[in-house]
């Protein structure tokens, strides 16, 4: 595997640091490819129940690599699939993900930890989508899920001025879900991740699916879909054993089937 992403377990959650210290952890094909491999090994091993993804103390990902792209044409663009083809692999899986945002998550890096299902950042968290600056837009779903996270008016002064929101405000407007010290913050999401990993992964997945579907969905389409997983629910032997636990005041024991 690529020392690009680094990869380690502890217990039932997979760490996957991106490390490109040398450039703030732009994100680069090797990069993308190599979280892809990451995260297939992550979906194929029955014993991980939740991912959190990370970078540096400095940078989660200040962007897409600039220099990479730099001389790239619309043929090339568009024939090569770009960002399509490599950059979308957190869009398909089925496990959680917290993303653990210190420093820079500046363009596709802001982007990513968006793709992601839970975003936790550090006091020193700066976000922004500043490819205004640049004469191009978001192109890895940075116009569709900001508007979603937080709304179409700061989405659009955000990305139209591309300037930078720091830890408190992204919290405030709903991009992030909590805050915490520097020092605090790969503990605390490793400890959420932790106490997901242990519920049934069956149901963690249908959650997910469930509330993807919130964003994709109109209404009653999303209430159907929700309840009609409910039901599946009951087919689980996690869920005979859930209730059974709750009933006689025990601690679940949960096989995840």
């Amino acid at each position: 595997m690529s020392e690009t992403v680094l990869f380690e377990t502890q217990g039932k959650v997979a760490l996957l640091r991106l490390n490109r210290p040398e450039v703030f952890n732009a994100l680069n094909d090797e990069l993308m490819e190599a979280l892809g491999s990451a995260l297939d090994a992550c979906e194929a091993d029955e014993n991980i129940g939740c991912v959190v993804i990370t970078g540096s103390d400095k940078a989660f990902a200040a962007g897409a690599d600039i220099a990479a792209m730099r001389d790239m044409d619309f043929v090339e663009a568009y024939r090569s699939n770009f960002i399509t083809r490599n950059w979308e692999r957190l869009k398909s899986f089925r496990k959680p993900v917290i993303a653990a945002v210190s420093g820079l998550a500046l363009g596709g890096g802001c982007e990513l930890a968006m793709m992601c299902d839970i975003v936790y950042a550090s006091e020193t968290a700066r976000f922004a989508l500043p490819e205004i600056r640049i004469g191009v837009i978001p192109g890895a779903g940075g116009t569709q899920r900001l508007p979603r996270a937080i709304g179409k008016s700061k989405a659009m002064e955000l990305c139209l001025t591309g300037r930078m929101m720091d830890a408190a405000e992204a919290e405030r407007s709903g991009l992030v879900a909590r805050v915490f010290p520097p020092d605090r913050l790969l503990d605390e999401s490793m400890s959420t991740a932790s106490t997901i990993a242990a519920y049934s992964l069956p149901v963690l997945m249908m959650l997910k699916e469930s509330i993807n579907r919130a964003f994709e969905s109109p209404l009653n389409e999303g209430l159907l879909f929700e309840r009609r997983t409910l039901h599946s629910a009951f087919a689980l032997a996690d869920r005979k054993e859930g209730m059974a636990a709750f009933a006689e005041k025990r601690k679940p024991v949960f096989t995840h089937c």
